[in-house]
């Protein structure tokens, strides 16, 4: 049903007029006509008869008159609905229990008017695939994996370089450690069972032990945080890596032990991803709040892959 003869249909019915409607429509009284008479046709029914004293609503028209201000109703709410911040912006977190999420929520307390949808895709290319097609509006990644380039129409910033800790039992020969170097895991055996082929942190990972070393195990199945931990807990031997801002919590007998790493620090490079085409205010406004924040990556102390981007675009 064509809404703007409807439209029309209803506002000849409040300006009880063929012409004062025309007026009120910034129409002619001929193209008014029109618009009723193709209605008209559609119903197969007169909505108005026509005297001296102006237009009034049949019977039918009549009845039809309460539904033709409900469809009118609908259909402005339909256009409200996709107008720029009128709906929530869509972030994908790749996972709950990770720093991202601290970094939104750091968001929503700066700017709590602002509606969020937050979602977790697993892998990069689900998560760029929803992004090109505007199931999502932005992305956290770590770009670009070796091999891998940004499809065109998609954009990407630094926002976050988070230091790596190695995590161990109360058995473990560095769990007293304050601190330990890259150099003194050479060897070690670290167990990473949700590193899978083909994930950027996977990639990260691969890098990281090639550079220093270290042995990066992902075999066994991946049953999730708590096990790992549970596992972490009661060995001599295993060590795994959790990012400094990653919120854990396990029972107090595990007596789990964060040791940091320095000289250098293995940074993980997290990156916005967007497509500049989407006009939702409230993307720009995370933007903004995000590359405020970052303070850009240092040139020395540090570690990152190679292909990770180390310079952060000027914020337009």
């Amino acid at each position: 049903m064509d809404v703007t003869a409807v439209r029309t249909f209803v506002a000849i019915v409040d300006a009880g007029q063929f012409q004062e409607a025309a007026t009120d429509l910034s129409i002619t009284p001929q193209a008014v006509s029109k618009r009723v008479a193709a209605l008209e046709r559609e119903l197969g029914v007169q909505l108005f008869t026509r005297d001296a004293r102006g237009a009034r609503p049949t019977i039918d028209g009549q009845a039809f008159l309460p539904h033709a201000r409900r469809l009118l109703q609908a259909a402005e709410q339909a256009v409200a609905s996709v107008q720029p911040g009128s709906r929530a912006v869509r972030v994908d977190v790749i996972g709950r229990q990770l720093s991202l999420t601290g970094l939104l929520r750091g968001f929503h307390l700066a700017h709590p008017e602002t509606e969020l949808d937050v979602v977790t895709l697993f892998d990069s290319d689900t998560a760029i695939a929803a992004l090109r097609d505007g199931t999502i509006d932005a992305t956290f990644r770590a770009v670009t994996m070796p091999g891998r380039q940004l499809p065109r129409g998609v954009e990407a910033t630094p926002v976050f370089d988070e230091p790596l800790h190695l995590f161990t039992g109360p058995g473990h020969e560095f769990a007293n450690a304050p601190a330990i170097t890259p150099a003194q895991l050479v060897g070690r055996r670290i167990w990473m069972p949700g590193n899978l082929p083909g994930t950027e942190w996977a990639a990260y990972y691969d890098e990281l032990a090639a550079t220093f070393g270290i042995i990066i195990d992902s075999v066994g199945p991946d049953f999730g945080i708590e096990p790992l931990l549970s596992t972490i807990a009661n060995s001599t031997t295993l060590g795994t890596f959790v990012s400094e801002q990653t919120p854990l919590v396990w029972p107090v007998g595990n007596d789990l032990r964060r040791i940091p790493i320095k000289d250098p620090t293995p940074v993980y490079p997290h990156s916005l991803l967007w497509r500049p085409d989407n006009s939702h205010p409230s993307l720009s406004a995370l933007r903004r709040h995000l590359t405020s924040a970052y303070p850009g990556r240092p040139n020395n102390g540090i570690w990152a892959p190679k292909w990770s981007r180390p310079v952060q675009p000027e914020y337009t």
